[in-house]
């Protein structure tokens, strides 16, 4: 048997939060199995076990804050490490029977087994920081005496950008420690010193019996007195001094989208750290606060209304992840100046070809709907019209036109709306997009969208056509400049020049930002992306 600590996987996110832990101490898991839920700005993801076993130890719960790296639990996992560990153990008793003089012979038949684990005294410093330095130690998690088993968590250091853990690379006992928390280390600062474990630390054992300088080679490294190299500075004295204001990377995010100055935010964490509840909280009592007389003043609060007194009523809480959906609406509403144009494009012969190639598309593994060549339509007409492949600048002086085409399609989930990203649909296949668009999907469905496969669209495309409606306007999802809705495919009666004829028409509604794009642009947009549509051969010239 052997311990090991699962930690959480890369996110593509700083920070999130832990809203479901689906495991208990004393559960037996198998791979894959979910162990915890957690929710970040943009979706729910499920994190699997990488491996079998039994669970024997939590170490975060439901409303921690998380990033890659965080230990989650202890599993104890069957396999070789058992035996292996079982090995040690034989080397003293042999050794009990033989002559002393013929002990320090046993020892050396002993240390190669244990080459990965050198015994004595190792020290233990500060990693790779990716480019940082002077950076904080938020927190010790070990102290001296302390058992540490490898890749276990020893400290815990912050930068401007993200928290980080740094693992211990071997198992041993804490000889000492040299950080405190609120000390600013660099890369090869020392940490601590761990005796380390291991087959070859019999060695000292040994050498009880032998002469006083015998003892010494069993050292790997000497016995030194280490301090900080840097002065310790509390995080709280630094903020002070400059005037900042200390909050995590999603938080200041959150506050440049909604428009809100951090500074005037009272911070409820630790050392005054401003939350993303802090920051709801703030903008929840500014919008309480009595509508100012006039032009200009604070868009007034819908009063409450005590729905009981006309009859039964029930409450439930919104997800965390539909909460943030409608504030995302809500902002993306109220700073965009939207306009919505809207059309009809024939895909008779588009739907023709479709259903044709639908058994071709069977054997290819994918199932052909119409989704993927409105994508691929869409790329076409974003490349011939880069005004709405692109996005204003947060100076709004500049537009920012993008080199490459990604897609985002709205899925519509129990716990909220999510919008999965395809990535250069320009260079890909129908076939593969339909592949793709049916993989994202389902991991929309089952919670497993990471946040990388939500982030960098330049447009999107939001369909009901499997609902129904004629039209309706859908609300620009900044900082993209526009989006598309599709409703039901109906059949029209459409002018030929000479008889009205059946035709397969799909409503089209195009929203848009209007300091980016005008109606002109937009004319020229639909006129193209009809043209795509009612006949997809002009997508190879």
């Amino acid at each position: 048997m052997s311990i090991e600590t699962v930690v959480v996987p890369d996110i593509g996110a700083d920070e999130v939060e832990v809203i479901e832990v689906c495991v208990a101490v004393g559960d037996t898991i198998e791979a894959e199995d979910s162990l915890l839920v957690l929710e970040s700005d943009k979706a729910s993801m499920e994190v699997p076990s990488p491996v079998t076993g039994k669970v024997v130890a939590i170490t975060i719960k439901v409303g921690d804050q998380v990033a890659q790296g965080t230990a989650i639990m202890e599993v104890e996992v069957e396999g070789a490490g058992a035996v292996d560990s079982a090995a040690p153990a034989e080397a003293p008793a042999a050794t009990a029977e033989a002559p002393v003089q013929e002990e320090a012979p046993v020892v050396e038949e002993a240390q190669p087994a244990a080459s990965a684990a050198p015994a004595g005294v190792q020290v233990v410093t500060v990693p790779d920081l990716g480019g940082a330095s002077d950076v904080e130690c938020i927190e010790v998690c070990v102290s001296v005496g302390d058992e540490v088993e490898e890749e276990q968590s020893l400290i815990v250091l912050e930068t401007d950008k993200a928290s980080m853990e740094v693992p211990s690379p071997v198992a041993g006992k804490v000889v000492s420690v040299a950080l405190k928390t609120g000390s600013t280390v660099n890369v090869g600062d020392v940490i601590l010193e761990l005796e380390v474990a291991g087959a070859a630390a019999s060695a000292p054992v040994a050498s009880a019996e032998a002469p006083a300088p015998a003892a010494a080679p069993a050292v790997a490294a000497p016995t030194q007195s280490f301090e900080p190299k840097t002065e310790t500075q509390p995080r709280s004295e630094v903020v002070e001094k400059h005037g900042d204001v200390y909050a995590g990377p999603a938080v200041r995010m959150l506050a440049r989208e909604l428009g809100v100055d951090l500074h005037a935010v009272s911070g409820t964490g630790p050392r005054g750290r401003v939350s993303k509840d802090d920051l709801h909280g703030y903008i929840k009592a500014r919008m309480a606060q009595p509508a100012a007389s006039g032009v200009g003043g604070a868009i007034p609060a819908v009063p409450a209304v005590d729905f009981s007194k006309f009859g039964p009523v029930r409450e439930e809480k919104m997800s965390k992840l539909h909460r943030l959906t409608a504030e995302n609406m809500s902002r993306n509403w109220l700073n965009v100046p939207h306009v919505t144009q809207f059309d009809d494009a024939d895909i008779t012969d588009l739907e023709a070809f479709r259903t044709s190639m639908k058994a071709e598309a069977e054997k290819q593994g994918v199932k052909l709907t119409p989704l993927p060549f409105l994508l691929k339509a869409c790329a076409a007409a974003l490349r011939a019209n880069p005004k709405f492949n692109a996005s204003l600048a947060a100076d709004g002086e500049t537009i920012v036109y993008k080199d490459y085409v990604h897609i985002g399609i709205a899925v519509d989930t129990p716990a909220g709306l999510v919008v999965p990203v395809i990535r250069d649909v320009d260079q890909k296949s129908i076939y593969q997009l339909a592949a793709e668009t049916a993989e994202l999907g389902q991991k929309a469905k089952d919670r497993k969208l990471t946040a990388a496969e939500m982030q960098g669209g330049c447009f999107t495309i939001s369909s009901l056509g499997g609902i129904g409606g004629t039209g309706f306007t859908p609300i620009v999802n900044s900082p993209e400049v526009a989006i598309l809705g599709v409703s039901k495919l109906d059949v029209k009666p459409v002018w030929n020049g000479s008889e009205f004829v059946p035709r397969k028409m799909l409503p089209l509604s195009l929203s848009y930002d209007h300091r980016a794009i005008n109606g002109g642009d937009a004319g020229r947009f639909f006129t193209q992306l009809g043209g795509f549509l009612a006949d997809i051969r002009r997508l190879v010239l």
